[in-house]
C-alpha cells in the first residue's frame, strides 16, 4: 500500500519505524486516513519519553525529513489539531515535524472538516488556534536532489571540475571501492563513523542501532554499506537505502589520514552509477545545516538541485508554534574531540535516545 502512495519514502516505511523504535525505544503511533485499500493520509510519529529532555512527539527522530502524506482534498490543519489534542492527552511538552512546509503555506488557516475517521483518535472539536496556525519554520536546513534519469554519461559531465578531479584522484591512486550488505562491512562503517563523529565533536550512535540497520534494512536488500579500501584498508565509506525508485544517501564516514586520495568522492560516484544502472529516478543527499558550507559544496558539486526542508515546534503548552531558531554550534564539540574513543562511545550509547 505504501508504495503505491504518491509522496510516500524509505522514512515512511515500517522498517525505519523498527530501527528508531528497538534501538531507541522510542513509542511508534501512526496517524492514517484508510479508506479500503487505499491509504489517504500518513504522519508517522515517535513519542520520546526522556527524563532530560522531556515527552514529545516527533515526525520523525533521527530522520532528515518526513513529509507528511496528505491526498488534496483533505485539510492539513484539521488533522494537525487532532494530532495535538492526542499530545496533549500523552502530556507531551511538544510537536516536531520534519517536513510539510508545503502544506503550512499553501492550506487556509480556518480549521476544516474530515468525514474519513483518523485511526487511533476520536472526532472530536479541535483544538488547535487557527490565528496561531501559520508558522515560520523552527529549524532550516538544506536539501540536496540528484536526478537519476539523466543517466550516467549526462550526469558525470554534470558534475563540478573540482569532482571530477577528486574521482580521478582516487582511481589512479588505486583505491577500491566495494559495495556490501554484510555485518562485517556494517562494523567497518561503524569504525570508520566512531572517527568521524569524534571529529566532528560528537558522540557516535550507539553499535546497536547499526545491527538494528543491517538487521531491518540492508539485510533485506532495502540499502547497503559502500566502502573504499586502499592497500585492504577501509577507509571511506558511505550507507544508502533504498525505498521504490528513490536512494537515499544517509550516513558517510572516513579515516582523515587518507583524506588527500579522496576516497569519499570515488564512493560516491560508484553509488550513483549503480543506481542508475538499476534505474533509479532519485538520489537524496540528506540533509545539511546552513552553516555547514562545506558539506554543502560537496553535494552542490555531484549536480544536485537544492531545496529547503522546514523543521516546524509546535508548544503544546502555549498553543502555539515556536519561532525560529538560529543555529550554531554546540558547545561540547571541543570536548568531546580530546574524549577518547570508548569513552565517547558509552556517552552516545547512553545520550542518544534522548536526543531524538
Amino acid at each position: 500500500m505504501l508504495l503505491r502512495t504518491p509522496g510516500a519514502s524509505f522514512f515512511h516505511s515500517a522498517a525505519w519505524a523498527r530501527v528508531l523504535s528497538e534501538s531507541y525505544g522510542y513509542l511508534p503511533m501512526y496517524f492514517t486516513v484508510i479508506e479500503g485499500e487505499k491509504l489517504h493520509t500518513l504522519v508517522p510519529m515517535m513519542e520520546v519519553d526522556s527524563f532530560l529532555t522531556g515527552k514529545r512527539g516527533v515526525s520523525l527522530p533521527f530522520t532528515d525529513y518526513c513529509e507528511p502524506i496528505i491526498e488534496e482534498g483533505i485539510t492539513y490543519q484539521d488533522l494537525f489539531s487532532r494530532i495535538a489534542d492526542h499530545g496533549k492527552k500523552r502530556g507531551w511538552k511538544y510537536i516536531e515535524l520534519r517536513g510539510g512546509g508545503r502544506y503550512h503555506r499553501s492550506q487556509e488557516s480556518g480549521i476544516g472538516n474530515q468525514e474519513s475517521e483518523i485511526r487511533g483518535l476520536k472526532p472530536e472539536s479541535c483544538s488547535l488556534n487557527p490565528v496561531a496556525y501559520r508558522p515560520s519554520p523552527f529549524i532550516t536546513y538544506f536539501g540536496h536532489t540528484l536526478d537519476l534519469t539523466k543517466g550516467e554519461k549526462a550526469l558525470y559531465s554534470g558534475l563540478r571540475d573540482s569532482t571530477r578531479r577528486n574521482i580521478k584522484k582516487a582511481e589512479k591512486e588505486k583505491v577500491e571501492v566495494r559495495v556490501e550488505s554484510t555485518p562485517g562491512a556494517v562494523d567497518e562503517f561503524y569504525r570508520l563513523n566512531c572517527l568521524t563523529r569524534r571529529e566532528h565533536g560528537l558522540p557516535p550512535q550507539p553499535h546497536h542501532f547499526f545491527t538494528k540497520l543491517y538487521r531491518e534494512v540492508i539485510s533485506r536488500g532495502n540499502g547497503f554499506v559502500s566502502l573504499a579500501y586502499y592497500q585492504g584498508k577501509a577507509i571511506a565509506g558511505n550507507v544508502y537505502f533504498h525505498f521504490g525508485r528513490q536512494a537515499i544517501y544517509k550516513y558517510g564516514a572516513s579515516d582523515k589520514r587518507y583524506q588527500s586520495l579522496r576516497a569519499n568522492n570515488l564512493v560516491m560516484w560508484e553509488a550513483i552509477k549503480r543506481f542508475c544502472g538499476e534505474g533509479f529516478k532519485t538520489l537524496c543527499f540528506g540533509r545539511t545545516e546552513p552553516e555547514n558550507e562545506g558539506l554543502r559544496q560537496f553535494k552542490r558539486g555531484w549536480g544536485t538541485e537544492e531545496h529547503g526542508i522546514d523543521y516546524y515546534r509546535y508548544d503544546l503548552r502555549e498553543g502555539a508554534f515556536v519561532p525560529g531558531k538560529k543555529q550554531g554550534q554546540p558547545k561540547y564539540t571541543g570536548l568531546f574531540r580530546v574524549t577518547p574513543a570508548p569513552v565517547l562511545n558509552v556517552i552516545g550509547s547512553l545520550l542518544y535516545k534522548h536526543m531524538g
